[in-house]
């Protein structure tokens, strides 16, 4: 790994120790620098979990990515840095309250003194390190977390109250997540294909573009606007994330999910 060319992405400087407050900038700079975006689904990109196929798509052009991507690639630059990681599965609560599959998600653990739940991949979530085996609720500039006890060992993770996802404790590779990426990428049940979206969190808030919509939260005041034209659209990718498109993604609905191009990509 290019660990300068990384760092420079995030705009900081080669740290001077693998501490917890290393880990907390790190966190703080990826999820500002980096955004949570699916638009090499909608665009007919492959999403290939490798190392290089990683830090060439988030690095070398600057894009964003969604879980796999985003945590895999970070919990690599952590262990270069000198960091203990091991990347770990989770189940995401639907809005119902029920689970969804196995291997939903991706998230960081890093043992320093006591092990820390990081996550840069989770879209809204928190912008420092969770204490792992907290008991009390820790504050955090997007909200309350609670880490509980569930069953088998598991961990739920809970924002503002809502449970948003239980963690296995066991470790996992990168690549067991290849399939379910692949499934994320591809299926029309997944909610990946059914929506379009680029976001990141700002000094204020957070700031969001789906498909033709720019919406901004600034100190908890929520605006939005339909762009008019492609135009503009291209303009807010470059302007708020970034991201130099050279074509805009296909619409939800119209994406490639049968194209080669989607194919699994084992390391």
């Amino acid at each position: 790994m290019d660990v300068d060319a990384y760092l420079a992405r995030l705009g900081v400087a080669w740290p001077a120790a693998a501490d917890l407050a290393t880990l907390r900038h790190l966190q703080e700079r990826h999820l500002a620098a980096v955004p949570f975006e699916n638009l090499s689904i909608h665009l007919g990109e492959p999403v290939v979990l490798t190392e290089d196929a990683l830090a060439d798509k988030i690095v070398g052009r600057r894009r964003g990515g969604f879980c796999y991507e985003l945590n895999g690639l970070f919990a690599a630059l952590l262990r270069e840095l000198g960091y203990q990681v091991s990347l770990h599965a989770a189940q995401v609560f639907r809005p119902d309250g029920t689970l969804g599959p196995p291997l939903d998600h991706a998230a960081i653990v890093v043992d320093l003194d006591e092990p820390w739940l990081v996550d840069v991949g989770f879209g809204r979530f928190s912008r420092h390190p969770l204490r792992l085996s907290g008991v009390d609720a820790q504050s955090d500039p997007d909200g309350e977390f609670l880490l509980l006890d569930a069953p088998h060992g598991d961990i739920d993770v809970v924002r503002d109250g809502k449970p948003q996802y239980r963690l296995e404790r066991r470790p996992r590779p990168l690549s067991d997540f290849v399939p379910m990426a692949w499934w994320q990428a591809t299926s029309p049940e997944s909610h990946f294909t059914k929506s379009l979206t680029c976001s990141r969190p700002t000094s204020q808030g957070r700031v969001t573009l789906s498909g033709d919509r720019l919406i901004e939260t600034v100190d908890g005041v929520r605006h939005e606007v339909a762009l008019p034209t492609e135009a503009a659209i291209r303009m807010a990718y470059r302007v708020y994330f970034g991201l130099p498109l050279t074509r805009l993604p296909t619409p939800p609905g119209e994406s490639p999910l049968t194209s080669g191009a989607l194919s699994p990509t084992l390391p």
